[in-house]
């Protein structure tokens, strides 16, 4: 026989999938892939002196997933948020309008019951929405050009769509 048949014809532990115990319990297959590590493989993981020993849920903590993208959801739920442009009232609706608001001014000091029908213009992107609200007027500012009711609810008078005294 020669040297070939023998090496060949011959089954070593590795190739039979024998393993080895280590010394704490642990089996490691014998084979030629270990044998770089040999000097460390059976050796316990260092324990630090300073620093305790992290929980498990600490240790999962830094491979959970985080948001790459932070605030990428609140952008895309804002661009598809659905905003109103602002009517334009014909000249006859403004007149209306504006006898209403100066019916109103002229019992401002009874707090007349309301309801407005304004448009509020949205503060993140072009448009808003319409918008009603009904209470008892406290004051008509012309200065700021602002109807204030009681509940301190303020409206624009230009962003006023109908008006109506109950």
């Amino acid at each position: 026989m020669t040297n070939i048949e023998m090496n060949t014809g011959m089954d070593t532990e590795a190739s039979k999938g024998i393993h080895t115990e280590t010394g704490q319990g642990r089996r490691r297959q014998n084979g030629p892939e270990w044998k770089a590590y040999e000097d460390i493989i059976d050796k316990t993981r260092p324990v630090s002196k300073k620093h305790p020993p992290m929980s498990m849920e600490e240790r999962a903590a830094q491979f959970s997933p985080f948001a790459a993208l932070t605030g990428y959801e609140a952008a895309v739920k804002e661009t598809a948020r659905l905003t109103d442009e602002q009517e334009e009232l014909d000249e006859d609706e403004k007149a209306i309008i504006n006898e209403r608001l100066q019916k109103l001014y002229l019992h401002i000091t009874e707090h007349p019951q309301a309801t407005v029908t304004y448009f509020e213009p949205d503060e993140r992107k072009a448009g808003g929405s319409r918008k009603s609200v009904s209470g008892k007027l406290r004051k008509i500012d012309k200065d700021r050009k602002i109807l204030v009711f009681e509940n301190g609810h303020e409206i624009q008078i230009n962003n006023i769509l109908n008006i109506r005294q109950e």
